[in-house]
């Protein structure tokens, strides 16, 4: 069991805090060395627990996915002391069985992404273990808070690919996606989820099917306009049932109290360089993220 108070970075869309029903908490502007975050960061209290709430792309949904400011997302929350990350995400369904309004507790990811800063750690050799991107302490947690939810249809595993955008894939790559193991098609959870890592955070992803992207033939006479009145109306869908989710899920932390997570240790052996040969400006620069390595 871990004597570090536990604090919960939620990173979803626009209007998330309102919808969980948290109160007003006290609005942060973060600096970072990778500049500012998506959002102002609003520090928060529900039921008991700390809550960092940060919208990913931005007041209004400014921030297309390839330019999310992931680094500085993922490094302001950990300047404000945040222990675990749980984001949500809309996503394409790659399997029948996936309908869209379901839940899905990602597992696994594929990164299809090319374009992003992956990698807080320019200046040095730093290698996470990272066969088990999202951290099996919080899947369990969320798993067992799915078990009091039995009106929601929860899957508890599922391998996300994460392409570049932002434009949708071809029938050609969603039909290859399917064929690699890909069960949902996304935007943002890389490198999101790798920087959560060398942060040495917990991360886990609650992924919300909207549509069976363009691999599934749509049913005859769906127009463009019935496509996305039903992608909304999906995306609604799921999005109370994820904020249930969350709810159950933040008032018992029982499991995350009891069981480290093994992102927590993430760096013990993953800096490879020798340590005083990297640039010391770039140690202090860092200093959040690595510094404890450093004493």
């Amino acid at each position: 069991m871990s004597d570090t108070p536990i604090k919960i970075g939620i990173i979803g869309g626009t209007g998330l805090g309102e919808k969980l029903g948290l109160e007003a908490g006290e609005t942060l502007d973060v600096d970072t060395p990778f500049g500012k975050p998506s959002s102002s960061i609003v520090q928060t209290r529900w039921d008991d627990v700390d809550i960092l709430l940060l919208q990913r792309h931005g007041p209004g949904h400014v921030f297309n996915p390839s330019a999310v400011p992931y680094r500085a997302n993922i490094y302001a929350l950990k300047s404000l002391g945040a222990t675990h990350v749980l984001a949500s995400g809309a996503t394409g369904s790659l399997r029948e069985e996936l309908a869209p309004g379901d839940l899905v507790i990602a597992d696994q990811v594929i990164d299809k992404t090319c374009k992003r800063a992956n990698t807080f750690y320019e200046k040095a050799a730093v290698h996470v273990e990272f066969a088990h991107p999202f951290c099996p302490v919080m899947r369990d947690w969320l798993i067992n808070a799915a078990k009091h939810l039995p009106e929601v249809a929860v899957h508890v595993e599922g391998t996300y690919v994460c392409m570049e955008g932002p434009a949708f894939s071809t029938k050609a790559e969603s039909n290859m996606h399917r064929l690699w193991g890909g069960d949902l098609i996304g935007m943002t959870c890389m490198p999101e989820a790798r920087l959560a890592r060398e942060a040495e955070m917990a991360y886990a992803l609650i992924a919300m099917p909207t549509d069976y992207d363009c691999w599934r033939p749509h049913p005859p006479g769906t127009t463009p306009q019935t496509l996305l009145e039903e992608i909304i109306g999906n995306l609604n869908h799921a999005t109370v049932n994820n904020i249930a989710l969350m709810k159950a899920a933040l008032k018992d932390l029982t499991i995350l109290r009891e069981n480290p997570s093994p992102a927590h240790t993430a760096l013990a052996l993953g800096v490879w360089s020798q340590k005083d040969l990297i640039d010391p400006d770039e140690v202090k620069r860092l200093d959040v993220l690595w510094g404890k390595y450093f004493e």
